[in-house]
């Protein structure tokens, strides 16, 4: 190293421990969802539903991600009173795009619309979220904001100074409108959550709820919205929150559903019987009073003390504890770890049937946690769990890395116990979701919507869609019914390369 380089490195350090800090969090009156009535259009569709149904709420699967999409454009635009979406992702993509018009048509006929997103993902689209926050009737809010708000440079800096703090992230995602129906599950906002995408897009899954439990992701949405861990978009970019950068907003989403009129996808949207049922208003829900929603409390991400490790793991590690016949379990990053390695071991030890579908290292984005899974593969198989992995898209691969977090053909989050229980949510079952992220989900005790997951999960897990994994002579090997591999199958030199580093290296926690 030369003496000027080694002159420049620590001022080029100080520079960066100097970027911008994050401005003072001003006092905010709390803010509370607005009550369901009796006048808007959704009260008339789901109000006499309800009333059929006192103590009960009403649940549906939504797996199908173009069913996905629409029923969340066609709940915008027939929303009378509020809007409020919380999301840890939102692509500025056609369906991103044209969800944030729909969601600005209903601001502009008076409908109260507040977006609460992660900044993780929404500061490089600061632009557009501080434009939609400048109309009178939406509000924008960043959870666990960054300092800086563009430039490469910047963020570096932002994570030099506060990656204890920034490594905690908000993972929800809620989707409520007026109060009467709600969406939550594994879907981010954006082409390859809705089946959009020209790549590769992912299997996933929501819960669709009318009843009283939209009134609990409400009152959710609610705790982390008045959280001082969420800044509004107008104290950290007030330069940018200006009613010339909402019209040129305006143009550019106008454009863009124009567009998104004539795309191949909107002529999918436009063949499919699910969705032309859904917009005639024929939803169907199955009917429970037996549910909980848990979401976890959002000073988890500040390392709150009084925040506890995890809300969801808490209700679910007794849901599974408590089946008597089988678990089945769907989890794109699934790392157990020797805790929950040696728990599964002792339930399918118990007589239990576990069964548990992932990615395969072909189809996985994140190569970090198929390494840190693949450490307790051999110890689960020997236990007696079943495992399956499931297949790249034909014709795709991921695009991995070691620590990417998009492009996975899983993406699903639920599992099933006894076929009579089932949970719906964003939570991962790895460290990260455990400990660093906050999440969500719903528990709910219904046979026939354990029966649905069920026929989702041998769907996905059949010999067309995954591998089986199991031990022959004490060695793994991977099948799908018609050819048999000794290693992570159609996996590349570098996939297992990665795959191998996360395994040996001490980054588990972070997973």
């Amino acid at each position: 190293m030369s003496n000027f380089a080694g002159k420049c490195l620590p001022f080029a350090f100080l520079l960066l421990s100097a970027c911008a800090q994050l401005p003072a969090r001003p006092e905010l009156p709390d803010a509370t969802a607005l009550a369901a009535g009796a006048e808007s259009r959704l009260d008339a569709k789901i109000g006499g539903a309800e009333a059929l149904h006192p103590g009960a709420s009403g649940f549906g699967l939504l797996s199908d991600g173009r069913v996905a999409f629409a029923a969340r454009a066609q709940t915008a635009h027939l929303a009378d009173r509020s809007l409020d979406v919380q999301t840890y992702i939102w692509h500025a993509d056609m369906t991103g795009r044209f969800l944030a018009q729909q969601l600005l048509d209903a601001a502009d006929r008076g409908v109260r619309v507040r977006l609460l997103v992660d900044d993780m993902d929404a500061r490089d689209k600061n632009y557009g979220f501080a434009a939609l926050d400048a109309h009178p009737n939406i509000e924008v809010r960043m959870f666990n904001p960054l300092a800086s708000r563009s430039g490469t440079l910047a963020k570096i800096g932002d994570f030099m100074t506060s990656m204890s703090r920034l490594n905690h992230r908000m993972h929800n995602k809620s989707w409520i409108a007026d109060n009467r129906v709600a969406f939550v599950g594994g879907r981010n906002l954006g082409d390859e959550y809705f089946g959009a995408s020209d790549g590769t897009n992912f299997v996933d899954l929501d819960f669709a709820m009318v009843g009283p439990v939209v009134r609990d992701v409400s009152a959710s949405f609610d705790r982390y919205w008045n959280s001082r861990a969420t800044y509004p978009v107008a104290t950290l970019s007030p330069e940018a929150v200006t009613e010339s950068a909402l019209a040129r907003l305006r143009t550019r989403l106008a454009e863009s559903v124009e567009e998104a009129k004539h795309s191949a996808y909107a002529e999918q949207l436009q063949r499919d019987d699910a969705v032309d049922r859904l917009v005639a208003g024929d939803w169907q829900f199955s009917w429970s009073s037996s549910y909980q929603f848990v979401s976890d409390d959002p000073l988890k991400a500040l390392k709150d003390p009084g925040a506890g490790r995890s809300d969801v793991r808490g209700l679910l590690v007794p849901a599974i504890q408590a089946a008597q016949v089988s678990v089945t379990m769907i989890s794109p990053y699934f790392v157990p770890g020797k805790e929950g390695t040696a728990a599964l071991v002792r339930v399918a030890g118990s007589g239990r049937n576990i069964r548990i579908l992932t990615n395969s290292l072909a189809a996985n984005d994140v190569a970090a946690v198929h390494g840190g899974y693949s450490k307790y593969r051999e110890d689960l198989l020997r236990g007696g769990v079943q495992l399956w992995e499931l297949k790249p898209e034909p014709g795709l691969k991921a695009a991995s890395s070691l620590f990417g977090s998009s492009g996975a053909a899983l993406h699903t989050k639920a599992l099933t116990m006894d076929g009579r229980q089932l949970f719906v949510g964003s939570y991962n079952l790895d460290p990260r979701s455990t400990s660093l992220n906050c999440e969500q989900g719903v528990l709910v005790t219904d046979s026939e919507l354990s029966k649905q997951l069920e026929q989702i999960f041998a769907t996905q897990s059949s010999g067309l869609r995954a591998w089986a994994v199991s031990l022959k002579d004490g060695e793994l090997t991977w099948s799908d019914g018609t050819a048999t591999y000794d290693s992570d199958p159609l996996a590349s030199g570098f996939q297992r390369f990665q795959a191998w580093v996360a395994k040996v290296l001490p980054v588990e926690s972070q997973l």
